[in-house]
């Protein structure tokens, strides 16, 4: 079977070849098929990325392997999930596509094309609607007093394994996926190079490297080194803001300077941590995509509430540039960001097209080392209820 690459097209299968691959539990290999994820049966999309390595946000051991892994441009919805407003990106097998040739202008496919049986459906007891719904749960809800959920990212440990940074074999099929262009590949070893060699991890020895690749991405126009520490000391009250933004609202991510006057030295605000995934959009106009309160913590499975509601932000996403031990990850988690990071823009005309240039020109610039697909473990909790 020829490996999918980001940039073909599939055909998610039926509903009946799909359950035909699961075991009684709703699992290929240990990967929940997700009750949303029946509503794409027969439609047509593009590959986003071949997801062959993702990131462990449950037990935070680096880098992972996933065989067979895709992923389309697809997010989760929630709505089994009592409402979670993640949004993660969903995680396919390629059992459950079949790849089409030609480029697809319909997004729902003719039942001509939806007779073939999945060949990989081995030994594993018939599967069923009920099966799936009830996988997302664990244990006896009923006598649980709180529910605890079941998804792809609270199960991702047990569905892939341990990837070391140092496994040539991850960054070769980065490349031959078209995941990610040489010229991003290049970039990040050149950013990890000058991390580790020039000493600019190392607090005080490594300030001139700081300050010396500031001066080299000003001089070019590049982005400035996204390590830099916060100006409040550590465990001392940090700043907020009320602005009650709503989807569909226009901001200004503040200047890179500003937000790390709002952070400790640990660049945390409040429990939220200001990731160096976030500093590339720094200084952009961007959408309000969601008012983030309640998401499931994937280390137990419970839903969570914030007490300083977060704000994800249209097409602003983890593109893993800096991320050590998880360099070029696919998975691209949503940011989440505080409203004392962003100001509120007047939405008028004029600021409706500065917002869309300026959309278009943090595209084409992030691109220039991303590569032509690129569409969060950015700006998640620390601690998760402040």
């Amino acid at each position: 079977m020829t490996k999918l690459r980001a940039g073909d097209w599939v055909e998610v299968r039926t509903k009946e070849e799909i359950l035909s691959t699961l075991d009684s539990n709703g699992r290929f290999d240990g990967l929940p098929f997700m009750p949303q994820m029946f509503k794409y049966c027969g439609k047509r999309f593009k590959v986003y990325k071949r997801s062959h390595k993702t990131c462990d946000t449950v037990t935070n051991t680096g880098g992972r392997w996933l065989p067979n892994g895709i992923h389309l441009e697809l997010r989760c919805d929630g709505e089994a999930y009592g409402g979670c407003q993640a949004a993660c990106l969903i995680f396919w097998k390629e059992a459950w596509l079949r790849p089409i040739n030609e480029s697809a202008n319909a997004v729902v496919s003719s039942p001509d094309h939806r007779s073939e049986c999945v060949g990989q459906s081995a030994d594993k007891g018939q599967c069923t609607e009920e099966d799936v719904l009830r996988g997302t749960r664990i244990g006896d809800s009923a006598a649980d007093a709180e529910i605890r959920y079941s998804c792809q990212a609270t199960e991702l440990p047990r569905f892939t394994t341990l990837a070391r940074w140092w496994d040539a074999r991850q960054y070769v099929e980065d490349y031959t996926s078209r995941n990610a262009s040489l010229g991003r590949i290049a970039c990040g070893f050149v950013y990890l190079a000058y991390w580790h060699l020039a000493l600019a991890k190392r607090a005080r020895l490594g300030h001139v490297s700081r300050l010396a690749y500031d001066f080299f991405q000003e001089l070019r126009g590049g982005i400035p080194f996204p390590r830099w520490k916060g100006k409040i000391p550590h465990r001392h009250e940090t700043p907020t803001v009320t602005l009650n933004l709503q989807p569909g609202e226009l901001v200004r991510v503040k200047t890179y300077k500003e937000i790390l006057a709002t952070v400790d030295a640990e660049n945390i605000n409040r429990g939220m941590a200001f990731d160096a995934e976030l500093v590339p959009y720094c200084g952009g106009l961007y959408r309000v995509k969601t008012r983030m309160t309640r998401f499931i913590d994937e280390k137990t499975g419970r839903m969570r509430s914030l007490k300083t509601p977060a704000v994800i932000l249209e097409d602003v996403w983890c593109r893993s540039r800096y991320s050590n031990c998880k360099m070029f990850c696919p998975r691209s988690i949503y940011s989440w960001w505080r409203e004392v990071w962003l100001e509120r823009v007047t939405d008028t005309t004029h600021e409706q097209g500065l917002a869309a240039d300026g959309r278009l020109k943090e595209r084409s610039r992030l691109e220039l080392v991303d590569g032509p697909h690129a569409v969060s473990d950015a700006g998640k909790i620390g601690a998760m209820e402040h």
